[in-house]
């Protein structure tokens, strides 16, 4: 695996390296290496995820061809951020009126 290094920016080099490297699947890898897996535990795993492999793509197949309605999005952030709960303070924790 190669990443060039541009403008001694090490940070930004380092950050390509590990995107590469979770993409390839080695910080996977590396995780199911660390202790011995049996043979029979090796194929059981295997056909586990060749059928999540398999479901997903059947899902987004279904969701393209609108027979399944698309996946909610995921809101994040706070009251006045983009996909937070509209105005006011958060909820609860600060003594207001009982």
């Amino acid at each position: 695996m190669l990443v060039q290094v541009r403008d001694n920016n090490v940070d930004q080099a380092l950050r390509v390296l590990k995107k590469k490297m979770q993409r390839e699947g080695v910080f996977r890898e590396m995780k199911q290496r660390k202790y011995y897996e049996k043979p029979s535990e090796k194929r059981v795993r295997e056909q586990a995820e060749a059928v999540r492999r398999a479901r997903k793509l059947a899902r987004k197949k279904a969701q393209r061809e609108g027979l399944l309605p698309k996946p909610p999005v995921a809101r994040t952030g706070g009251p006045g951020k983009p996909g937070g709960r509209p105005g006011g303070p958060p909820r609860g924790g600060f003594g207001g009126p009982r």
